[in-house]
């Protein structure tokens, strides 16, 4: 399957991603490990959904299966309609490629590179030429309030920044979903709250459906959908007014 081949919605309310039964088991010979035992998720676009659970409840699993890094034991992964199952490992490249953006704790951007190469990265490997990169580069980062420090390194950078700095390289190449893996854990309140500002920002005003994993329920507040994982299983999915935050 190419990534052209996964159609897009006309507006209409669309699962972009559905879980059927899925388990995953890691491990064999008597000391398997099941991660997820069964999960039966539908997430749609446009939502703010925010993954919570002890260690070990299997939602750390569940983003890595999201965002093709992992694949199901059992049961079926749909994305965007089309069935997972069975693709190859250049095929999963490309999904990710082409419509998952990522964001971690840890920001892994490149410690000697300015941000706007940070920020290029995901087009060098989608062989986009150097002035449009530099182009979609330069309005990424604009987007998330970082205009002038284009030719700032890692280093001389806050933490905010830097996170920041890796949002915009989440968002270069347009994703159709944004998978956040604990994405203030390394920031003070104020630079958390910033941040999440800037999701609800985007989730609201640019339609782009996140999926965000985090312990703490502040952060966890600014999304519109709570699922709650345990022992591999969704223990309660609920849907929030998702006006806490409204400015």
């Amino acid at each position: 399957m190419k990534p052209e081949e996964i159609k897009r919605s006309n507006g209409r309310p669309f699962p972009l991603l559905e879980f059927k039964s899925v388990k995953k088991v890691y491990g064999s010979y008597g000391a398997e490990v099941e991660a997820l035992r069964g999960i039966d998720l539908s997430v749609y676009e446009g939502e703010f959904i925010a993954i919570m659970g002890p260690s070990g409840s299997g939602k750390s699993t569940f983003l890595n299966i999201v965002g093709f890094l992992d694949v199901p034991t059992e049961g079926k992964y749909l994305f965007m309609g089309v069935d997972t199952e069975g693709m190859s490992r250049k095929e999963r490249a490309l999904i990710r490629r082409h419509f998952i953006g990522f964001i971690f704790q840890g920001f892994n951007l490149l410690p000697r590179t300015s941000a706007l190469e940070n920020v290029e990265m995901p087009l060098i490997y989608r062989r986009v030429p150097k002035s449009e990169r530099r182009k979609k580069a330069l309005e990424a980062l604009s987007l998330v309030g970082l205009s002038g420090w284009e030719d700032h390194t890692p280093v001389q950078l806050s933490g905010g920044q830097q996170q920041r700095v890796a949002i915009a390289r989440a968002l270069v190449t347009e994703p159709t979903l944004l998978l956040a893996d604990e994405p203030t854990g390394n920031l003070d309140t104020t630079r958390s709250q910033e941040i999440m500002e800037l999701l609800k920002f985007l989730n609201q005003e640019r339609n782009l459906t996140i999926v965000m994993v985090t312990h703490e329920p502040d952060i966890a507040s600014y999304a519109s959908r709570h699922i709650h994982f345990r022992d591999g299983l969704v223990i309660l999915d609920s849907i929030t007014r998702g006006d806490l935050h409204a400015n």
